[in-house]
């Protein structure tokens, strides 16, 4: 994953209390987004 994950678009949550929700799948792929950049980083330096 090399690009950052996009939030849900407005309307895409349904707001029942799906499992997951969209903005769990979100939040995880953001989660490993940010620990793929912080490892380009210390590999940079």
């Amino acid at each position: 994953m090399s690009e950052k994950p996009l939030p849900p678009a407005d309307g895409e949550c349904c707001e029942s209390a799906c499992e997951p929700c969209v903005w769990d799948t979100y939040y995880e792929e953001l989660r490993e987004w940010k620990e793929e950049q912080k490892k380009k980083e210390s590999d940079e330096n």
